[in-house]
């Protein structure tokens, strides 16, 4: 009997070439497969939500397969991690990659097409001094960043607009730049800036660049006013610079 299965994951993408498959290199999918297909004994392929870049990390990343498999649902989960773990002893030592939950769903969900939105956390470490052991999970920037100001630029792009100034070209061709963001957050959290954002939908690099936009207003490179005609404008080159991937978490996806 065919089953469907929606797996919740994380990873730290700091040695991944990014989530999809690719020849010759480690990916986020191509481990999870890998893994999958000797615990079900049968070739698995996974339909992710996000396809996340390299360097870039996730709390929440969802992905759902299908197939005539018989295994419990609930051995998947302990199985699949042991072999991402590489099977080693003891028990709570892991790898870079692990599925925190596996449940089943109809035969017509599909992990991607079902996602009704998706949100994103980007951590600037604002310190005076850099930090060698994050270096691959924040974006640090040592001259004082106005949180203030940040926040007023981030108004502006609460709401439905058409993003494609955030957008950098060679992504996916799609039908509308068209999206709406529910929120967006910035904090401090110790000396860390933290920005987070939930919406409908995002285009290729729209998060970075956002980050990289709202971190320039911070730096006092740019008023926060300029976000409204950077909106209007449409245009990539009027936004700021892509944050790098290193900062950027998807934390959840949300479905109805």
């Amino acid at each position: 009997m065919e089953r469907n299965f929606l797996l919740t994951i994380e990873y730290d993408g700091s040695d991944f070439y990014g989530w999809q498959r690719q020849p010759g290199v480690r990916t986020v999918q191509g481990e999870l497969e890998a893994a999958l297909s000797k615990v079900c004994g049968k070739p698995v392929t996974l339909n992710g939500t996000s396809r996340t870049d390299a360097g870039v990390h996730a709390l929440g990343q969802r992905a759902s397969f299908k197939g005539e498999y018989g295994i419990p649902t609930d051995r998947i989960m302990v199985a699949a991690n042991n072999i991402l773990s590489g099977g080693k002893r003891p028990a709570d030592v892991i790898g870079d990659v692990r599925i925190l939950s596996v449940e089943e769903k109809p035969l017509n969900f599909h992990a991607r097409f079902d996602s009704r939105g998706k949100k994103y956390r980007y951590i600037i470490n604002n310190s005076s001094e850099p930090d060698v052991f994050r270096r691959k999970h924040c974006y640090q920037i040592m001259k004082p960043l106005d949180v203030k100001a940040m926040q007023n630029a981030a108004s502006y792009i609460i709401g439905t607009h058409d993003f494609a100034c955030f957008q950098s070209a060679g992504g996916q061709v799609r039908e509308t730049t068209v999206r709406t963001v529910y929120s967006l957050e910035i904090f401090r959290q110790g000396t860390d800036i933290v920005i987070e954002i939930a919406g409908d939908g995002f285009l290729y690099n729209m998060v970075r660049i956002i980050a990289g936009t709202l971190a320039e207003v911070g730096l006092g490179r740019r008023d926060a006013d300029e976000l409204k005609e950077i909106l209007k404008s449409k245009q990539r080159q009027r936004a700021g610079h892509k944050a790098p991937a290193e900062g950027l978490y998807l934390v959840e996806v949300y479905y109805e």
